[in-house]
């Protein structure tokens, strides 16, 4: 049996881990997927936002004609698109895994993993120990199970297999209702797609301040069908060839939708049924979410874990947060760190953008905690004027007490973006004020929509003690 100093599981942000730090330590790094990378390079974030970009640029014909410039949308080439994306991400993913199975301390293990016990994989045929173990597998999009899925598996897609089809489909059915869903949405209907969203509640984007996500939705669903309190219920091939999506309503009503492909966008599972967690003393929470502590540790020593597999947040940079503090405590065993979760951001690559950070009005109203809200339209300030925006805003709450932010929220063009200060406020305890008028703010640039609102909440309410 092969001992190493430190196995790692899962080869995408667990591979980031092992750093020229680690060069002195025999490290194990076992992959169970064909491809290499992990989900965020392969089928995550990297490759739909990529396909969000020529989505961007072909929907801006509309918004040049209200401008007085004449652009055309003469359609997209699927392939074209689809090979200049994966063109440059496949060699990375193969150029990754060639790189480390040359690395002289890392041994590539491909297949997939289980644990004998705390200290010992078995990986196929082979078994290794290790004094250390890191488990960052990740997770998987939730699959569905409904009469007919099976007869239909060639056109039934989730977001692992949709970035790679032949041909983009003329009609294109979406079931479900959080950003995976609604970014889908806007690339296919971008590039000419006929998209219809179904929604088993009347509530898309949960999770989400409402205000600005009703907004997001509500321009989304001029490209979009928006159906909501559906299910999907079976799948049946057409006369023609096309696929029957058959969903019931809460009255038991069925409706019929025809379409070339279907989209299964139904959340995510976390990939922590696979590896006999038990067998190491390994705590899963309900959800097969693996309990760790602030450190990243499981419950049995000398076992981490990071990333959506243990994580209450599915976001990469959650995972490359959660690596950088494994990597630490792995260093340095008698001067541990803890990850920060308290201000962690989010977006939605739709269009329009949706940005948040911190509580959502609607937890703040839950949790009775005294707040005050001030809103900017993008309108309202030059550069939004330039636009001729419509419709889109920036929504911040705040502690009217120590003058704190407690929420942002955006939605409109550039919102990931205009978000940062916003987060760098909350994470280093900046007040409203402080952040408002102790820096510069370029004008007529857009982030004065973000400058204003900030001035809106002292206009709101300003404390006394402010104008000392």
């Amino acid at each position: 049996m092969q001992h190493f100093d430190l196995a790692v599981i899962g080869s995408g942000t667990g591979n980031s881990l092992i750093d020229e730090r680690f060069e002195h330590l025999n490290v194990a790094l076992i992959e169970r997927d064909e491809t290499f990378g992990g989900t965020c390079l392969n089928r995550g974030c990297i490759p739909t936002k990529m396909f969000v970009l020529p989505a961007d640029l072909a929907v801006s014909p509309g918004e040049a004609a209200r401008l007085g410039v004449d652009l055309t949308f003469n359609g997209a080439d699927w392939p074209a698109i689809r090979d200049r994306i994966f063109g440059r991400i496949d060699p990375i993913s193969t150029g990754g895994l060639d790189w480390r199975e040359r690395s002289s301390n890392v041994t590539v293990f491909h297949g997939e993993a289980s644990f004998v016990d705390a200290h010992t994989l078995r990986i196929g045929d082979d078994e290794i120990s290790a004094d250390q173990i890191v488990i960052a597998t990740g997770s998987r999009p939730r699959l569905i199970d409904v009469p007919g899925i099976d007869e239909a598996a060639d056109r039934v897609h989730t977001s692992d297999t949709i970035m790679r089809i032949a041909e983009r489909p003329d009609r294109l059915v979406i079931v479900g209702g959080g950003y995976i869903a609604a970014e889908f949405a806007h690339v296919f209907s971008a590039l000419g797609t006929d998209v219809t969203l179904i929604n088993r509640s009347d509530v898309l984007l949960r999770g989400h301040d409402r205000e600005t996500a009703d907004a997001c939705i509500a321009q989304l669903g001029r490209r979009v069908h928006v159906r909501f309190n559906q299910e999907l219920s079976g799948i049946e091939i057409a006369d023609d060839g096309s696929l029957d999506v058959i969903t019931r309503d809460r009255n038991g009503i069925e409706y019929d939708y025809f379409a070339d492909a279907l989209l299964v966008c139904v959340g995510r599972v976390r990939n922590s049924d696979m590896l006999n967690l038990a067998a190491a003393g390994v705590e899963v929470r309900e959800g097969g979410q693996i309990r760790v502590d602030a450190e990243q540790r499981t419950t049995a020593p000398g076992v981490w874990a990071m990333g959506d597999v243990s994580s209450d947040f599915l976001l990469k940079h959650v995972a490359n947060a959660e690596m950088r503090t494994v990597q630490h405590n792995l260093l340095n065993p008698d001067n541990l760190r803890q990850t920060d979760h308290r201000f962690v951001p989010a977006a939605v690559f739709s269009d329009p953008q949706l940005a948040c950070v911190g509580a959502t009005e609607e937890q703040l109203k839950a949790w009775g905690t005294s707040y005050v809200v001030a809103r900017q339209r993008y309108a309202d300030v030059a550069y939004g004027w330039a636009m001729e925006d419509e419709g889109h805003f920036v929504k911040l709450l705040a502690d009217p007490t120590s003058w704190h932010l407690l929420g942002a929220h955006i939605v409109g063009p550039q919102a990931s973006t205009l978000i940062q200060p916003l987060i760098q406020a909350m994470s280093f305890g900046q007040r409203v004020d402080d952040l408002a008028r102790g820096q510069y703010w370029i004008h007529p640039a857009l982030p004065e929509v973000v400058e204003n609102a900030l001035l809106g909440l002292l206009a709101a309410h300003r404390p006394a003690e402010l104008d000392q």
